[in-house]
């Protein structure tokens, strides 16, 4: 008997995507229902956990930087095929810095750069960099400084989940990291300076602006390649396989919003399911789309939780849903 595949992102800053995926299927399991679990992401917070769990791979740990310069201790990983993992969040990440010392302009993604060193003088000739979470909008001048520093020679792809290009990542990021509309345009302005001594030039690129423009960063000075993060970590996991076999999927998210309809995990998951003819549905902490675009989207039901028990309880009433 097929199983249901429950394949969630985790719920930003509230449960990680493992607790997400486990409390729905708890819930499905409580009403006679065979439930597989396969967390996911988006290629921003808890991307590397996810491929981890998903395919193995060491985690391994490296002394860096934190967004103002202080030591951290932030985890990379090592895929079984010898490919790194750096998480932005770990070193860089807004979570390390409390909201009334949080600083828009001093904010480094330097932490960053010494994580992607740390895994290349492991072995790793190859890094994915997930760029999601940062408390940084210094287009990501200080990962370049300690690469350079570290002689660290390491081809890099950048997984990102926004298409924001490098010259709109103070405007469209920089309130949320603490900087004021006097400081999102001194920070615009630093953007453009930067820009204007890379060896390529960022500016109008989609996905250059994700994390302060340390993407567009790595993808001027460093040659690094970037990649829409849901359908590579999806590729990457086995998702087509595993959802061609199954009853139904269950995925969802914190939210759903319009950037759901543009490269987030239950949208490409939803577009993933719909071709193979197999029902979606979706369990969220916050459903803000207009009806319009979740019909766009084909899923079969969407239902909000906003606790581990609500979402087990989703689980349960999806147990009626048809086969």
């Amino acid at each position: 008997m097929h199983a249901v595949l429950v394949a969630p992102d985790s719920f930003k800053g509230t449960f990680a995507a493992r607790e997400v995926a486990a409390a729905i299927a708890r819930g499905l399991r409580a009403g006679g229902r065979g439930a597989e679990e396969l967390p996911v992401a988006d290629g921003g917070e808890g991307t590397m956990d996810v491929l981890v769990g998903a395919v193995g791979g060491e985690l391994h740990t490296a002394t860096v930087s934190d967004p103002l310069g202080r030591p951290v201790e932030a985890r990379f990983a090592i895929l079984p095929d010898g490919t790194g993992v750096v998480e932005t969040a770990e070193a860089s990440g807004l979570g390390l810095v409390d909201e009334e010392e949080r600083d828009a302009w001093a904010a480094s993604t330097r932490g960053t750069g010494e994580l992607i060193a740390a895994a290349a003088q492991a072995g790793a000739e190859r890094v994915i960099v997930t760029v999601g979470g940062s408390a940084t909008t210094d287009g990501g001048a200080g990962a370049l400084e300690a690469l350079d520093e570290a002689g660290a020679h390491v081809e890099i792809d950048v997984l990102t989940d926004v298409r924001t290009p490098f010259e709109q990542a103070a405007s469209v990021f920089g309130p949320q990291k603490g900087a004021d509309p006097s400081m999102v345009k001194r920070l615009e302005r630093r953007l453009h300076r930067l820009a204007d001594g890379f060896h390529r030039d960022p500016r109008g690129e989609p996905m250059t602006g994700a994390a302060g423009g340390l993407s567009g960063g790595l993808w001027a000075q460093h040659g690094a390649r970037l990649v829409p993060g849901a359908p590579f970590v999806l590729d990457a996991i086995g998702f087509d396989e595993r959802m061609r076999g199954a009853t139904f999927v269950v995925t969802g998210e914190g939210r759903l919003d319009e950037q759901t309809l543009q490269g987030k995990i239950v949208g490409e998951v939803a577009t993933r399911c719909r071709q193979n003819g197999v029902a979606c549905h979706a369990v969220v902490g916050r459903n803000a789309l207009e009806p319009f675009q979740e019909r766009l989207l084909d899923l079969a039901s969407v239902t909000e939780a906003t606790t581990l028990e609500e979402l087990e309880e989703a689980g349960r009433r999806l147990v009626e849903c048809p086969t």
